[in-house]
């Protein structure tokens, strides 16, 4: 049940925070990005409806991750569009489609998509949630993917580009600011690309020795692991996280340079995106503890996220 409660927060988190913010910082939206806003609210909220109701109908509660590097590509070009194709937003649009095509490249190459829509491979995280004791009996779970597998992940992935939609009626040219924002949402990204390359070789290279009939334990260094200590892997425990991450709040900047000021509502999602990957890296790491000897150790000598000291073996 405490596992329960903290996959709850960031739910709660943002039901209370995003109406505050808007609130008290504002800015106020406009008409047109009112309009823009119930546009993109009726997107978010079929695709809701959608994850769910083709996740409990299959059994593949991985509906919603299809769809996650997909939306912000949509929800951005809308926003440019209806700001006039302004080069702000277009420069937004752009960088939220690389991001996008790279993370569903990463996630296709998993066997994630199938022509017949709703099959494809399931992230591991939902079959290990739908086995714990606290999801038990099984409504309980179909709660879990109603509230926030697929309502609030869909929120989130739509304020993720909030910094977009209070930039549309800016006045402020694009500036200074906003190429920072550019030049550190393309840095994270690189960082995610690379991580994503480092884990997919490395997970590639021990299934293809695995499958060949040889033990885990038989394997040569590193890949007797089980984990990835290689490259950036080896001074980050969660690389492509801190990418992600990285990526959304330097996507925030951009509604800085827009002059809407350095603390604005549109930062709700960034924030609840740092909030939701410190519950995903836990949680992932916690597998990852049951399944190798090793990886406590390597939780305690490597950082999360940003890259430190080198991870050496216990027996080194």
């Amino acid at each position: 049940m405490k596992k329960t409660i903290l996959l709850s927060i960031p739910l709660l988190l943002s039901i209370l925070a995003c109406p505050l913010l808007y609130i008290l910082v504002g800015p106020p939206l406009d008409a047109v990005q009112l309009s823009t806003l119930k546009i993109l609210g009726i997107i978010a909220g079929s695709s809701a409806l959608y994850c769910f109701v083709v996740g409990q109908l299959s059994g593949n509660n991985s509906q919603m991750d299809k769809l996650w590097s997909l939306l912000p590509i949509a929800y951005a070009w809308i926003i440019a569009a209806r700001g006039g194709m302004a080069p702000r937003l277009v420069v937004m649009a752009i960088l939220a489609t690389l991001w996008g095509a790279r993370l569903t490249f990463n996630f296709a190459r998993k066997g994630a998509y199938s022509l017949r829509f709703w099959e494809g491979t399931e992230d591991y995280r939902w079959q290990v949630l739908r086995s714990r004791k606290e999801f038990q009996p099984r409504w309980k779970f179909v709660l879990f993917d109603f509230f926030f597998i697929s309502i609030y992940q869909n929120a989130l992935v739509l304020m993720t580009t909030f910094p977009a939609l209070v930039s549309m009626n800016s006045t402020v040219p694009f500036g200074w600011v906003d190429v920072l924002a550019a030049v550190l949402c393309t840095a994270f990204l690189l960082i995610e690309t690379i991580s994503d390359e480092q884990q997919w070789a490395f997970q590639t290279k021990k299934w293809g020795m695995i499958g060949e009939g040889r033990k885990l334990e038989e394997l040569p260094d590193p890949y007797n692991r089980g984990f990835n200590t290689v490259g950036l892997w080896s001074r980050s425990r969660h690389p492509n996280y801190l990418g992600e991450q990285g990526m959304w709040c330097s996507f925030y900047i951009f509604s800085v340079g827009a002059g809407i000021g350095i603390i604005n509502w549109s930062i709700i999602g960034a924030l609840l995106l740092v909030a939701l990957f410190l519950g995903s890296s836990t949680f992932a790491e916690e597998i990852s503890k049951g399944k190798y000897p090793e990886y406590a150790y390597y939780v305690k000598t490597v950082n999360r996220y940003f890259p430190g000291k080198k991870y050496t073996s216990p027996e080194a």
